[in-house]
């Protein structure tokens, strides 16, 4: 059977290679649970040893005990948004975005520089990559996301990250 070398076949072949976006919201929220549950590992331990009968100030210049309460507010502070974050994405509905504007759920397939990049749009979990270094979470607060936002396949999109401009081709949104 003859390789299909048309835009179309070669689409199609990409993202049969890709997990769906079931598969990546699901890793997305594996991930944030691992972080979570090492937060509040962290959290606990901070909260002990700020209580730590050693932890009690030997004169008025010794402050441990008040900066390790510091750092365990800083921490539960940290645990609430990860908890907030992780509930956001749960609840994120996935659709098809076929002739639709980007918006929250959507995976993106843009150009840059004669490379192609895949970006799922979600409410938390910026930074993180999925599918093996395949797909790159991006958030909706974040420049990239809010550049993105509402534009369509066809549309070119300018966001100025880190003093830089970046020029982006929307190829596809799934």
């Amino acid at each position: 059977m003859p390789l299909n070398n048309s835009s179309e076949g070669i689409q199609s072949a990409i993202m049969a290679a890709l997990p769906s976006k079931k598969a990546l919201k699901d890793e997305l929220v594996t991930i944030l649970r691992t972080e979570l549950e090492n937060l509040e590992r962290a959290h606990q331990a901070t909260k002990e040893a700020a209580t730590h009968e050693e932890a009690k100030p030997e004169n008025d210049k010794d402050t441990r005990a008040l900066e390790q309460s510091y750092l365990a507010r800083g921490q539960a502070l940290r645990v609430e948004d990860l908890r907030t974050g992780l509930s956001d994405v749960s609840a994120m509905s996935l659709r098809d975005f076929a002739d639709q504007p980007i918006a929250l759920g959507a995976l993106v397939q843009v150009e840059e520089d004669d490379r192609t990049l895949y970006l799922f749009i979600t409410a938390y979990g910026g930074g993180n990559t999925l599918a093996s270094g395949q797909v790159q979470v991006v958030t909706t607060k974040s420049p990239l996301g809010r550049a993105l936002l509402g534009k369509r396949e066809g549309d070119e999109s300018e966001v100025k990250l880190t003093g830089k401009t970046r020029e982006l081709s929307i190829v596809r949104v799934y």
